[in-house]
């Protein structure tokens, strides 16, 4: 069984929750379509003034489904190219909500999860939780833009250290390079990230102005697209690289 994307909205807060407990709650193809058919129906929704994304159980969002990726390595260069621009738009179409967004990560956040949290215009953490990058742990050159989004987070540093040396980064590290906001209990999470939208969702009008004004002077979406380009062709390489290596060893 997947991930099931469940949206809730209340008193102007809408509520993304990622549902797969069988998967650490990662992202596959109808995961993907669920996220951004429910970031439409929040844009849609003129009360909502905020959006907070969270995982269910013991996770955030253990990044794009190890099923999927297996597949994209063994099919023709347009299908994966297909498949990975699917999961990319799933938090791109996150970053690009028209209210402001907050990433409340319960747990372990890894490669797309990731992702999907550095979306976010501002994340608060649990103290147990980690972030990982995940990508070349696997033999998989990162994608999506990871390595910008890294940066534009947490700066050059934390992006080499997460993306290319694989360093997991603790709650402490993180908000000590300005990753994270805060980290605090795992109890006091959602109610932490419900406080800091709470003045949002009383103005919807203002808080869409402030996003929009955010999202153009301080995270240029220009610069994630050619991020994205970039990093594309290498993570293809990389998927196709591993193909070739199996099918070699098999071979001898």
């Amino acid at each position: 069984m997947g991930t099931r994307i469940d949206l809730t909205v209340t008193h102007g807060i809408a509520r993304i929750t990622l549902d797969g407990p069988g998967t650490h709650n990662a992202l596959d193809a109808d995961a993907a379509s669920a996220l951004i058919e429910a970031c439409a129906q929040i844009d849609a929704d003129p009360t909502v003034g905020a959006a907070i994304v969270t995982g269910h159980g013991p996770a955030f969002c253990s990044g794009a489904d190890r099923q999927v990726l297996n597949r994209l390595r063994c099919v023709p260069a347009d299908e994966a190219y297909e498949g990975l621009e699917g999961l990319y738009a799933a938090f791109r179409r996150f970053g690009a909500l028209t209210v402001p967004t907050i990433a409340a990560v319960n747990g372990p956040a890894v490669g797309a999860g990731l992702n999907l949290a550095l979306a976010a215009d501002l994340r608060v953490m649990a103290t147990t939780a980690v972030l990982i990058s995940g990508f070349a742990e696997i033999g998989l050159h990162p994608g999506g833009g990871h390595l910008h989004v890294l940066a534009r987070a947490g700066g050059a540093g934390i992006a080499a250290a997460a993306g290319v040396f694989a360093r997991p980064i603790t709650a402490d590290h993180a908000v000590a390079a300005g990753l994270v906001f805060a980290a605090v209990p795992a109890a006091d999470l959602p109610s932490t990230a419900t406080e800091l939208v709470a003045h949002l969702a009383a103005d919807p009008p203002l808080a869409r102005a402030l996003a929009a004004t955010l999202r153009r002077t301080v995270a240029d979406p220009a610069e994630w697209d050619r991020a994205v380009e970039i990093e594309r062709a290498r993570q293809m390489w990389s998927l196709a690289r591993a193909t070739s290596s199996t099918r070699a060893t098999k071979e001898s």
